[in-house]
């Protein structure tokens, strides 16, 4: 008997509940707050006509890896990925640069060239994860508790080779940096991919964050969707809509009925009833409880949901080009991706810095699509893109966000003399802005929330499904749920999953 699922969100991983559900014969609609589907995975031609901009997230690693997204048809539905020459690069101050390639042969020579023995060291401490990325992958790609996986890297790994890696959870990338490295920069190189998340170099966590990434570029690539982030989105719709889902676009969702403790309808803005027997909410937890209202939650799940912790502030820009950024160092210019940091002494202090204030020098993530995907910009010309991020609180982002933008510009300058003359025009959102036009950014914060402990593994609850609430039908599927942020529908999915087995069960969870 099938079941009437509705989806709250259109993002990667509202859409892969949705697709999951519909594998399955169920009935699905997906209702989207925003003009178009796609959450934080859209494009648009924010500058200029022509320019075709990534409006949120924009390189995919994850999603390239996605055991989700690779069980699913999306190149019959429009999907393919380009890959830039370089994952990504680090500019380093004297017209130096280190950069992450597929090739790991490529990228030991080049840490090598930086400073003699580092780019052996490195082999030898990724040649083994990457003999075993498919149970790695399993490991830090699947719904939780990842059980499976951590027996397949056991069985790969050996037991001390696993227990090295477990000790990348508890560990720092500046002490990961110390004992693989003995030059600067290339630590400075492996400490810019903690710049992806909100725990510094220093902090426990980020160990495993930057060996994950870095693993993924050699393993899968940091590709991003031929013609802008829009397209996965596209693709992923279009596989929904062939196995009968539908998606609605501009119906706000504004509250989920639960009598009796179970799910029977949501209503949209305007007053439209739609019934439901399962709903799965790509939502944030401070938002799912006002969805179901608080006094139809236990107290303590509800405190649990409201103590969760979001990451920090992001300023996001956008620039057309009439050329391409002209990096000093020959290695950004292929690069899909620029940690735009300088050494590592900077880079630790910038970062640390930005935790209570806006810096000087910014460390920035800057996206350069365009040179690998020739569709994003008129002939000769280009876009690309730089966030950067601040404190939640105690910054007043409108009076300061223009004077941060020409920090940022300044910054860029330093290592790519002549960027500003290439500057076409430029769209800006703040906090305020980039919360406006996705209610999931709370904030600012791109993340879905912080990855700091505990919070990284225990997401959003400590529970044994994180994605199940004690609202029978309604299961938790956004990035707030594990293994978190990153666009790759493992959240969805696993919520999806959480639900079929329910319905198969044939009763009603205990509440």
């Amino acid at each position: 008997m099938s079941a009437r699922a509705v989806v709250i969100g259109s993002g990667p991983n509202g859409l892969a509940a949705a697709i999951r559900l519909a594998e399955h014969g169920h009935p699905v609609t997906v209702l989207e707050a925003g003009p178009v589907p796609g959450g934080a995975v859209r494009t648009e031609e924010l500058t200029l006509p022509g320019y075709r901009h990534d409006t949120f997230s924009s390189v995919y690693p994850a999603g390239a890896a996605s055991p989700v997204f690779r069980r699913m048809p999306l190149a019959g539905h429009g999907l393919s990925w380009t890959h830039p020459q370089a994952c990504y690069a680090h500019p380093l101050p004297g017209g130096r640069a280190v950069a992450l390639y597929r090739s790991l042969d490529r990228t030991v020579a080049g840490l090598d060239a930086i400073n003699a023995g580092d780019g052996q060291r490195w082999a030898a401490f990724a040649g083994p994860l990457l003999d075993a990325f498919e149970a790695l992958r399993a490991t830090m790609l699947s719904g939780f508790p990842p059980v499976r996986g951590a027996l397949r890297l056991l069985g790969a790994l050996g037991p001390v080779g696993a227990a090295a890696f477990g000790g990348l959870v508890l560990g720092s990338a500046q002490g990961l940096g110390r004992r693989l490295f003995g030059g600067e920069g290339s630590r400075a190189w492996l400490y810019g991919s903690a710049g992806h998340g909100d725990v510094p170099p220093t902090g426990a966590g980020s160990a495993i964050a930057v060996s994950y990434l870095n693993l993924m570029g050699h393993a899968v690539g940091w590709p991003s969707p031929r013609g802008g982030a829009q397209k996965l989105t596209d693709a992923l719709v279009s596989y929904l809509r062939a196995l009968g889902g539908d998606v609605r676009t501009g119906e706000v969702v504004v509250g989920v009925e639960t009598p009796g403790g179970r799910v029977t309808a949501v209503q949209i803005e305007g007053g439209e009833r739609v019934g439901a027997d399962l709903v799965v909410a790509d939502v944030m937890p401070h938002a799912l409880v006002g969805l179901v209202g608080p006094d139809r939650l236990p107290p303590a799940y509800r405190g649990l949901m409201r103590r969760y912790r979001y990451g920090p502030a992001t300023l996001k820009v956008d620039w057309a080009l009439d050329g391409p950024i002209p990096w000093e160092a020959p290695e950004p210019r292929g690069a899909g991706t620029v940690h735009v940091a300088g050494g590592e002494e900077e880079l630790l202090a910038t970062i640390a810095q930005s935790e209570r204030g806006l810096p000087e020098r910014p460390f920035m993530l800057l996206g350069q699509q365009s040179l690998a995907d020739p569709t994003r910009a008129p002939a000769g010309h280009h876009t690309a893109w730089a966030y950067t991020h601040g404190p939640r609180t105690g910054i007043d982002w409108a009076a300061e966000q223009a004077r941060h933008v020409e920090r940022m510009e300044a910054q860029v300058e330093r290592f790519a003399p002549g960027f500003r003359d290439r500057i076409l025009a430029r769209h800006v959102m703040g906090p305020a802005e980039l919360q406006a036009r996705d209610r999931n950014l709370v904030g600012g914060d791109v993340g879905g929330g912080s990855y700091r402990l505990p919070q990284v593994v225990l997401r959003p609850i400590p529970s044994i499904s994180p994605y199940r609430t004690p609202v029978d039908g309604l299961y938790l599927g956004s990035a707030a749920a594990f293994p978190g942020g990153a666009v790759h529908g493992v959240p969805g999915d696993a919520a999806a999953a959480a639900a079929l087995r329910d319905l198969k069960r044939g009763r009603r969870r205990r509440r």
